[in-house]
């Protein structure tokens, strides 16, 4: 990879979910500093328009109360070089975002030097996403997401778990009691593959199954089998298969 071409030392993400309703619907502003060598990190997050709801509809939906959060401290300098390249590979836009969206920001000698709108918004947002787990995961907070996946077949039962660790952007694949380092980019796409389809938690067992077939547990305890407990959402995009076909490659490298 190029360096970086460009000479910010820093970039401010802001973000605003616009038209999501509460209790989902937040903003935050995530500032990043990189200028002395470390990654200083600053984060304000702020759910907002929950003044109408109840406490009752805001835990049904999984939340808690007083989700807004706060930090300021360090983050592992190895989120330095994705920022750079995907600040120099993003393409800018003059589009409205005010049905939500994130900006951008570069930073340079301190100096905010003007607000971008990036046409990849997807990929900004899944960049946020990540650093703000990351600031979960050093603050212990939560924990590094851990999947494990039993495969069953007519002559052998195969075990194995994927760790991914934001907070040093390293993913962990264990079999047999021996580990090793995945591709980042790999692993993340396979995660995000992982909670597409839809999972029947009525069908879900605190047991990995033994029958043949394939079983996954995301990290709350609960077994479930794919293409029974665990069903595509959407019949054009085959999330259980591609579930399957990456793990298989795993355990078979």
């Amino acid at each position: 990879m190029t360096p970086s071409k460009n000479t910010f030392t820093g970039l401010v993400l802001e973000y605003d979910s616009g038209i999501v309703p509460p209790p989902y619907s937040h903003v935050f502003r995530l500032m990043l500093d990189w200028s002395n060598g470390d990654l200083d990190v600053v984060l304000d997050l702020h759910y907002t328009d929950r003044e109408d709801l109840t406490n009752e509809e805001i835990l049904d939906e999984g939340f808690t109360l007083n989700d807004d959060y706060s930090y300021k401290g360090a983050l592992n300098t190895v989120w330095i070089k994705p920022l750079q390249l995907l600040f120099d590979k993003s393409k800018w836009t003059n589009k409205d975002i005010e049905e939500g969206g994130i900006t951008v920001s570069a930073l340079e000698k301190g100096k905010d030097e003007g607000v971008k709108i990036p046409s990849n918004q997807e990929e900004w947002q899944l960049m946020a996403q990540d650093l703000i787990q990351a600031i979960y995961e050093t603050v212990k907070k939560e924990a590094p997401l851990q999947v494990h996946y039993r495969l069953v077949e007519e002559d052998a039962i195969s075990d194995c778990s994927v760790t991914v660790h934001f907070s040093n952007r390293e993913v962990i694949f264990e079999k047999l009691g021996k580990s090793r380092t995945i591709n980042w980019e790999y692993a993340i796409q396979l995660m995000k593959i992982v909670f597409t389809p839809d999972y029947h938690y009525e069908m879900a067992k605190e047991e990995p199954g033994k029958k043949r077939g394939a079983y996954i547990e995301c990290g709350d305890g609960y077994w479930h089998e794919l293409g029974k407990g665990v069903v595509n959402i959407d019949p054009s995009f085959d999330a259980v298969g591609k579930i399957k076909s990456g793990f298989r490659d795993l355990l078979h490298e």
